[in-house]
């Protein structure tokens, strides 16, 4: 497999990774917006990890990290990319401890984070209210 790269997101990746995960990400939602990206990437210009073969796009993780842990998000891959340890390399990235949020639905993404040594934790339940 040809070398892939990893950088930062930036603002003028917008048009590129909203295709992108319309393209590769299960499970996008209504606030996947031009505005939501920008507030993300000016927040926090770290957050946005992008994959790269030869300067075309192949995979997108957001990542927040707490000093303790990270926590991942929205990873996609290329569906002509999977299975080549493109997620690995975003996972590697990481701290002592990493948590991933996965849909229940996106089943065909379990395996992909089982595969990575992640397990689901019973004990745990999400709570979230939408504020916007």
């Amino acid at each position: 497999m040809a070398d892939v790269t990893i950088r930062h997101g930036s603002k003028d990746d917008v048009d590129e990774i909203l295709a992108f995960w319309r393209l590769a990400a299960e499970g996008t939602d209504r606030r996947d917006s031009p505005e939501a990206y920008l507030t993300l990437v000016g927040r926090d210009p770290q957050a946005v990890l992008v994959a790269e073969i030869d300067g075309a796009m192949v995979g997108t993780l957001l990542a927040g990290w707490d000093g303790w842990r990270a926590h991942l998000y929205r990873l996609a891959v290329h569906p002509e990319h999977r299975r080549r340890g493109i997620a690995r390399r975003f996972q590697a990235l990481g701290a002592m401890r990493s948590d991933a949020m996965v849909l229940d639905d996106n089943t065909s993404a379990h395996p992909t984070w089982a595969d990575s040594g992640y397990s689901r934790q019973p004990e745990c339940s999400r709570w979230v209210k939408l504020l916007k």
